[in-house]
């Protein structure tokens, strides 16, 4: 009971020491208010600043989070869309090429045909020999006539179960007897790799009267041994008379078909019969 007063009478005075505390003038307190604001003020600001900092450093990188997860997604989808029109530029290409195919089949109707890929090649840049995906399982036989590109092509030399080996028309040791549409005027087309780097044949075996000028179409002859007639080689160029003799003359011829890039091609199915060999 004795120490209950003696709380009361303490909790008394101070609640009496503070209503004094808050009636004095605040005038009295300022230099009091002053020392503690001096202390704290310059606290504060080093805490402010050292928290703008590190919100600023946060911000930061969370922003640099959002952009590199940004970038990655901007970067696959970049990367799908180069993927897809890869495909597309191809599968364009490739319906331009069966296009051509298809021109060529209509205008050599009266042959029959198959459609073949081109699987392998020799290590020049040009198709000089190569091998295509069909052989004498799908009808392929030796001396077959090969067109592609809107022109002659070569000719079957091999012949496997699935598989057959062609000679293109620009190899070294190729030649068909050919002649002038226009006129019918008869001469010969040389292979020569050669040559062929400047895009042209060798055109010779031309009498000096004979009816063939530059720009002619030259398509392979009636008395060619393994050639079917009518079939579009190429277009003369340069055709000049041969100052050695001054009885013939001879030139170039621009392949109608491409020899750098060619995929797919028709091999004709029907064989020329049985006649003088011009041709190897």
């Amino acid at each position: 009971m004795k120490h209950t007063r003696y709380f009361l009478a303490g909790l008394t005075i101070l609640c009496v020491f503070m209503i004094a505390v808050t009636s004095i003038r605040g005038s009295l307190l300022n230099p009091l208010r002053n020392a503690v604001g001096a202390l704290l003020v310059p606290v504060q600001s080093g805490i402010n600043a050292v928290g703008g900092g590190i919100y600023k450093e946060v911000s930061a990188m969370t922003e640099l989070r959002q952009a590199l997860s940004e970038n990655e997604k901007l970067q696959a989808q970049v990367d799908e869309l180069t993927e897809e029109n890869t495909r597309l530029r191809s599968e364009e290409q490739e319906l331009s090429r069966l296009r051509e195919l298809y021109q060529l089949d209509q205008d050599y109707m009266e042959y029959n045909k198959v459609g073949a890929r081109i699987i392998a090649k020799d290590s020049s840049s040009w198709f000089s020999v190569f091998r295509i995906d069909k052989g004498s399982e799908d009808g392929i036989r030796e001396n077959m006539n090969v067109i592609a590109g809107g022109g002659l092509v070569g000719i079957v030399t091999d012949v496997g179960t699935n598989y057959a080996t062609v000679r293109s028309i620009i190899d070294d040791s190729s030649q068909v007897s050919a002649m002038a549409q226009q006129s019918g005027d008869t001469c010969i087309v040389s292979g020569d790799l050669r040559l062929f780097k400047e895009g042209r044949l060798r055109l010779s075996y031309m009498e000096k009267d004979d009816d063939v000028k530059d720009g002619d179409m030259i398509v392979t002859s009636n008395i060619s041994g393994k050639f079917l007639p009518g079939i579009l080689i190429g277009y003369a160029t340069d055709i000049t008379v041969d100052y050695h003799d001054n009885l013939t003359k001879s030139g170039y011829l621009i392949p109608a078909a491409r020899f750098d890039r060619l995929q797919e091609v028709l091999v004709i199915t029907d064989l020329k019969d049985a006649g003088p060999e011009l041709d190897e």
